[in-house]
């Protein structure tokens, strides 16, 4: 294998690896349940290794991370373009893109390791219609196409991710956010918020019955024509971003 480069079955030997797969994993990634063996091998050794996921986390990478992320399948609508915003190891991007390949996904991501390791898993395993960009939400503002859904994992509480999810949609478009059992207190301490970013109507979900157990938890955020909520994002992207410069300076 080549320095710094995913071309083999692993950079280490010692690699437990992720287990057998759940026999309901071929039913969710269908033709490409082989590509998704090969991404929980990657995700078990290479992304351990370069520290993108905890080692205590393989022996449930299967259903605490491949399942749970390709379920949200379930919530996307059919042929629309998704941004997955914060997709450090690609999750729940890259299983999403394996599960739903009539989707037009873009990784978005800061952190340049993380964005070397997104692009060498999407050549790996030939998802041509997966993009990588490198940046922050508040970055790619007004120079990013605008979406159908963005996707999010464990990336910031409610609030904070739709002020940087909202304005990378479409009008209508809608935000889709895995969470955990405090879902319904965050999205009730997130909503005036979200009002303020021009949210219309939220939601949550329950995904992946008899695929995971328990099934996740999607919180759905939509918002309507509202432009005044995306400059609100805007501004407030800005600032911060002023905020942090001042900082760095001093």
């Amino acid at each position: 294998m080549s320095a710094g480069r995913i071309d083999g079955p692993g950079e280490s030997e010692d690699s437990p690896g992720p287990g057998e797969p759940p026999p309901q994993a071929k039913r969710v990634f269908g033709d490409r349940f082989p590509d998704a063996v090969r991404y929980a091998e990657i995700l078990a050794d290479v992304a351990v290794t370069r520290g993108l996921i905890g080692p205590r986390e393989v022996p449930r990478l299967w259903e605490r991370h491949l399942l749970n992320c390709a379920v949200l399948g379930e919530a996307v609508p059919e042929r629309v373009t998704v941004c997955d915003v914060g997709s450090g190891a690609g999750l729940p991007g890259i299983p999403l893109a394996l599960a739903r390949p009539d989707l037009e996904i873009t990784l978005l991501e800061p952190l340049l390791r993380r964005t070397n390791f997104l692009q060498e898993v999407v050549e790996l395993l030939d998802l041509p219609h997966v993009t990588v960009l490198r940046g922050r939400a508040e970055e790619v503002m007004g120079s990013f196409k605008p979406v159908h859904v963005v996707t999010a994992r464990a990336v910031a509480p409610l609030d904070r991710l739709a002020s940087w999810g909202v304005p990378l949609l479409r009008p209508y478009g809608e935000m889709l956010a895995i969470k955990g059992s405090g879902a319904p207190e965050e999205l009730k301490a997130a909503r005036a918020a979200l009002g303020k970013l021009g949210v219309v109507e939220t939601s949550l979900l329950r995904v992946g019955e008899g695929v995971v157990d328990p099934p996740a938890t999607i919180v759905r955020v939509q918002v309507g024509e509202s432009p005044g909520g995306i400059r609100f994002a805007a501004k407030r992207a800005k600032a911060a971003r002023l905020e942090r410069g001042r900082r760095r300076r001093g």
